[in-house]
């Protein structure tokens, strides 16, 4: 799925898309490209990736080609996704206690979607950390 949707190969690129979307939330995936988890992940962005088009974008970075931001992000896992809004990080608590990115792959189109808007409408209001639609904390053996 990676030919679909933008791959970033220089670090310098990541800035600029983050720092040149005014109106619309920057998704990033920071993973390898030969992962599993990515590729299932990829694969939600990819069919998602046209039906947000009004309000997010969807950009791809091999964690191994670009190693500038594995330690300003904390990239450890193989799959991250994290939210930027107008050049800010937006948070996300998914329950988990990691409010800074997802780590791991979601298989539902319809929760993918549902967890940009809620970034986005709350980005728009000028909050810095939003409240996941559903709660993906290990007691609910999601």
């Amino acid at each position: 799925m990676l030919y679909l949707l933008p791959h970033l190969d220089f670090g310098w690129a990541i800035d600029q898309a983050i720092l040149g979307e005014e109106d619309r939330v920057v998704v990033v995936r920071f993973g390898h490209d030969w992962d599993e988890t990515c590729m299932q992940m990829d694969e939600v962005m990819a069919s998602v990736a046209e039906t947000i088009k009004n309000f997010a974008v969807i950009y791809l970075v091999d964690i191994t080609e670009i190693p500038d931001f594995n330690t300003m992000y904390e990239l450890y896992d193989p799959c991250t996704v994290m939210f930027f809004f107008r050049n800010k990080h937006i948070m996300i608590d998914l329950g988990t206690g990691n409010n800074n990115k997802i780590n791991w792959a979601l298989k539902d189109k319809q929760e993918f979607i549902n967890i940009v808007e809620t970034v986005y409408r709350g980005a728009r209001k000028g909050r810095g950390l939003v409240i996941s639609p559903k709660d993906y904390s290990t007691k609910y053996r999601y």
